[in-house]
């Protein structure tokens, strides 16, 4: 197992690295387009009834197909505007009523298609911004999920939710709360970063706004990787799909950054 998913992470690195960096902004959006459809398929089947899965991937690939096509499109990146508020907002305040209800089902695909699409249209907007701004992003939530795994592994004794995922304590969130806080708070001191959330909500807004915003983030990535446990609790299932050796699906790779995307993007609109 562990070979595995070496294995997987180092090809999704000589994949994903150069595209970034190497790559334009249409590549980047291409990449992720197709991991967004296959996500789209893995969250259909965790649904009831599991008919027509390749619906979603097919309609959100045609969506972002479309997008990416026209671009710079005032009205489609209106659109889009309000896609990564509808999200934000459905994050911020639906999706931990879902987890206090236990119950992730509602809304079913036509959910899953916004809030994937509300990711994608992040990642690509991101991209726009320049490779600052989107790595920084994605580390919010990588540094979230690695300082709460160890900080929960050290210290962890209160589960943060038992019947969700029974592995997370409430020590380990904190743990990547503050882990956030603190190395979004030390990028500001790079120069390459200096185009990146972290630096333009210490620019504009000051510390205390700029760690209160940083630690909202890195909460709602922990909301996103418990809305999905709690999917696939609800449909039975270990992994949201088998795509990736050794990590499960794609979408068990993105569940925190699915909360998380869109938020980081509003916030750079603001701070324009």
């Amino acid at each position: 197992m562990l070979r595995a998913r070496v294995i997987t992470a180092i090809a999704l690195l000589a994949l994903v690295v150069p595209v970034i960096i190497l790559g334009s902004a249409a590549a980047w959006g291409l990449l992720t387009l197709v991991f967004m459809a296959v996500a789209a398929r893995e969250w259909s089947r965790l649904l009831k009834p599991q008919n027509s899965t390749w619906t979603l991937a097919l309609i959100l690939t045609a969506a972002g197909t479309v997008y990416l096509s026209v671009y710079p499109s005032e009205a489609l990146r209106l659109l889009g505007f309000w896609v990564l508020a509808a999200a934000s907002l459905f994050w911020c305040f639906a999706a931990p009523w879902r987890l206090w209800r236990h119950d992730a089902r509602p809304g079913g695909r036509p959910l899953a298609f916004v809030l994937l699409l509300a990711c994608w249209l992040g990642l690509f907007e991101l991209r726009t911004l320049g490779i600052g701004p989107l790595l920084v992003a994605m580390a919010i939530v990588w540094v979230a999920d690695i300082a709460g795994y160890f900080v929960g592994r050290a210290l962890g004794r209160t589960k943060l939710a038992p019947r969700i995922s029974p592995g997370k304590s409430w020590e380990g969130a904190i743990g990547g709360l503050v882990g956030v806080a603190l190395l979004g708070l030390a990028s500001t001191r790079l120069p390459l970063l200096g185009q990146a959330l972290p630096s333009a909500l210490l620019s504009a807004w000051g510390v205390a706004a700029a760690v209160g915003c940083l630690l909202l983030l890195a909460a709602l990535s922990i909301v996103g990787d418990l809305h999905e446990s709690l999917l696939k609790r609800q449909a039975g299932a270990k992994d949201s799909g088998a795509s990736l050796p050794g990590h499960g699906g794609v979408l068990d790779r993105i569940d925190a950054m699915i909360a998380t995307i869109p938020p980081v993007v509003l916030l750079h609109l603001l701070l324009r």
